[in-house]
């Protein structure tokens, strides 16, 4: 009978039970975590789909391609002793290719979700060189100049505000919806006259409606383009980076030079031989909302938050002889995880630093008050809300500095590793948690 009311005991009080113990609630409190981390990206999807709905009423992203002159011609093969005649298309694309415009932001709301969506107004001037079917070997006669047609890509018609009139070498054509080919599929198109002259000039105004980002297709021989808006924080993305381009608050200004030799497609084509938006580029208006992501990357540490605040109760357990329930552990873990609810909930509404100061400090004041109850010491306590503190102000950081995050966490980590080395290094693992009334029996 006494040795197994001795075995009940060690089983209770044993340093090396204990930690298994509070290894499992680990584990069991990064279920809640994994669920957290998935309603976070629930609230991102919801977002996006309120992104979705705006921009679908207002105007999708936008990618401007064009013009594009074609001109079809006839061809002619033998099938069952029979001479069939087909009609192709040859491509041409401009000499040079100038855009000039301006983007006029607006903010909309979709519940509690912001979405930027745009107005852009732009002038786009050019001109082609006389169209050569030389190097094809196709006969004048076969050639349909007076089906000549330019056509101009824009991904959402519903986006188009104004009516476009191209002027073609001084004649202005109105444009109607609709490409008879489908090397830029959805957009606008006109027949143009093809005269003897060397050079056609065109130009033309857009003014469209559209959300997240503007992109262009450098179809000139040299494509120049020159975007300005009031929006403060663009991101410039796309096959192509700006040559040169300022910032301020008040808006931004960039400027692009391409030449046909920096993309993968030639001045001239026949068929659907190539796929011209691989080399789109252009501006992405970003809302300065980023707080999923930083919430996401919080929950990414949870383990080591569990791990780190419990390790404070069982030095605390060890050193100063104070027993803590696995459950008031427990109770511990669920209010860290709970830190996670808050800041995705309050960052919706506040900036994420504020909802971040506002989680933080109140999970602390809540751990802290229920170690206080468990503890009965003031200076544990401080020593427990201290450590808490230095806990969040070093995740805050670590959020902050996305590039150097892990380099700081694993400094951060080895520095916690040897504090805690230092700390158990005289601790006699073999002994229990209630054994005497001093420390000597557990610190050898």
């Amino acid at each position: 009978m006494t040795t197994q009311n001795e075995s009940k005991f060690w089983v209770r009080n044993s340093i090396t039970i204990k930690f298994v113990i509070i290894g499992i609630l680990i584990l069991v409190l990064l279920i809640p975590a994994s669920m957290i981390r998935r309603l976070i990206q629930e609230r991102n999807s919801l977002r996006n789909s309120a992104i979705s709905e705006v921009s679908y009423k207002w105007g999708n992203p936008q990618t401007v391609a064009g013009p594009i002159l074609t001109i079809p011609y006839k061809t002619y093969y033998k099938k069952d002793k029979e001479i069939i005649e087909e009609i192709q298309y040859a491509s041409f694309l401009p000499e040079d290719l100038q855009i000039k415009g301006t983007i006029l932001p607006e903010e909309r709301k979709r519940g509690i979700y912001k979405v930027v969506v745009y107005n852009t107004n732009m002038d786009v001037t050019g001109t082609f060189s006389k169209p050569d079917f030389s190097d094809w070997k196709i006969l004048d006669k076969n050639i349909l100049w007076d089906q000549a047609s330019i056509s101009i890509r824009i991904p959402d018609m519903r986006g188009i505000k104004d009516a476009i009139i191209v002027n073609w070498n001084n004649k202005d054509y109105e444009v109607n919806p609709g490409i008879n080919y489908q090397t830029i599929y959805t957009g606008v198109s006109s027949f143009v006259n093809i005269s003897d002259e060397a050079k056609y000039k065109f130009a033309f105004n857009l003014n469209l409606n559209g959300s997240e980002y503007l992109h262009f297709v450098p179809l000139g021989k040299q494509t120049n383009i020159n975007i300005k808006s009031n929006w403060s924080n663009p991101s410039f993305d796309g096959a192509f980076l700006p040559n040169n381009h300022t910032i301020t608050e008040k808006g931004f200004e960039a400027n692009w030079k391409v030449l046909h030799l920096n993309r993968s497609f030639p001045q001239q084509w026949i068929g659907d031989s190539y796929e011209v938006n691989s080399s789109s580029f252009g501006v992405k208006l970003l809302l300065p909302v980023d707080h999923y992501q930083k919430s996401e990357r919080s929950v990414k540490y949870a383990i080591m938050f569990i791990s780190l605040t419990f390790l404070i109760f069982f030095f605390t357990e060890i050193l100063n002889k104070k027993r803590i329930h696995p459950i008031q552990y427990l109770l511990v873990g669920l209010g860290l995880s709970i830190f996670y609810t808050l800041l995705v909930s309050l960052s919706e509404h506040f900036s994420f630093n504020l909802a971040y100061l506002i989680a933080s400090s109140s999970i602390i004041t809540l751990i802290t008050a229920y170690s206080h109850s468990m503890l009965k010491n003031v200076r544990l306590t401080s020593i427990v809300a201290l450590v808490l503190i230095i806990l969040y102000a070093f995740l805050f950081i670590i959020l902050q500095l996305q590039d150097y995050s892990l380099l700081l966490g694993s400094v951060g980590l080895f520095l916690t590793l040897a504090i805690v080395m230092y700390l158990s290094r005289k601790v006699n693992w073999y002994s229990n948690l209630n054994n005497g009334n001093d420390v000597s029996n557990i610190i050898s």
